[in-house]
């Protein structure tokens, strides 16, 4: 009985791949309409509509910092019609998060790695540095004085922050806020020091001379400000503290439905319109397959496990 059991999921599976997609696909992103992971997402669903030949819907389902949607898409049907962007938050909270109702690695099938989100180490023009090293000098002679904001605890940026402090062993004081837009106000309003923020979300300040920019945190410098170098190359080796997009498929997707899902998010990453709008927003697109992804998701998890495990980090 087992034997014709496992024929007939076997049977199914085979039909739904061949088959699909035979209705619309919904990208369910766990955060507010109007920010950076729902900007990206609704860039690249467009073209993966046009390639599939069925609608892409891109859905909102914020809450309980990205734990609300991700839970939700990882008790969907395992059939490829609902998928989730994961990002750095999820990453940080399959560790931090108090009984999220999901596991990173046991309930998603990774899709694909859209995009490598860059990050800017920007400082209020009153703080006396004008460099990364400037700025560890200035902490080491004052520990615990330097202020760092974030959009909140246990965000990205504050782990950024963390991983910081724990890589260029300084002491600095971490200020969260609620959200990205409230940080970057008391950044330029000179009530904190510096800041770990999306270059995306902090580019117009830098550009209007508000702010300073001293680093880039991400891998590569960004093409945006190619005269400002990595916090790398400025006094960190080895530092790298970027987010990352990309599609995760409840677990059990048909593996030929992943790569459908697959080629179909490289083509539209590769498309000229979504690979220029992406470069503009700070956002490279990556792409690659289905197993790199799970292998990036798996340094990231433990990336940010040891930041959370060496800062005492607790969920709020």
């Amino acid at each position: 009985m087992r034997f014709f059991l496992i024929l007939f999921f076997l049977f199914c599976s085979n039909s739904i791949a061949q088959n699909f997609p035979s209705k619309p696909v919904r990208i369910v992103v766990p955060f507010p309409p109007g920010g950076g992971t729902d900007v990206v997402a609704r860039t690249v669903a467009p073209k993966m509509q046009e390639i599939l030949g069925q609608a892409v819907l891109v859905e909102n389902r914020a809450g309980a910092g990205g734990n609300i949607g991700t839970e939700y898409v990882a008790k969907s049907p395992a059939d490829g019609y609902t998928l989730v962007v994961a990002s750095a938050a999820t990453a940080i909270n399959h560790t931090l998060a108090k009984n999220p109702g999901w596991d990173l690695n046991r309930d998603f099938a990774p899709v694909v790695l859209l995009v490598l989100n860059q990050s800017l180490l920007a400082a209020h023009p009153s703080v006396p540095v004008s460099s990364v090293r400037e700025l560890i000098a200035l902490a080491k002679a004052k520990p615990g004085q330097v202020t760092f904001a974030s959009y909140g605890n246990g965000s990205s940026a504050h782990l950024i922050g963390e991983l910081f402090k724990m890589m260029a062993g300084v002491d600095m004081l971490h200020v969260p806020y609620k959200g990205a837009a409230p940080a970057v106000n008391d950044l330029l309003g000179g009530q904190v020091n510096i800041l770990f923020a999306d270059v995306a979300a902090i580019l117009p300040h830098v550009k209007a001379g508000k702010v300073k920019a001293l680093g880039i945190g991400s891998a590569k410098r960004f093409s945006g400000l190619p005269d400002v170098p990595t916090i790398a190359e400025a006094g960190v080796p080895g530092f790298e503290g970027g987010g990352f997009l990309g599609l995760v498929a409840p677990a059990g997707t048909p593996h030929d439905v992943v790569n459908t899902l697959n080629a179909a998010a490289l083509k539209s990453l590769a498309a000229p319109e979504v690979n220029e709008r992406l470069n503009a927003l700070a956002s490279p697109p990556v792409g690659e397959s289905p197993e790199y992804f799970a292998k990036f998701l798996r340094g990231e998890i433990d990336k940010w496990a040891r930041v959370i495990r060496a800062g005492n980090i607790k969920p709020d």
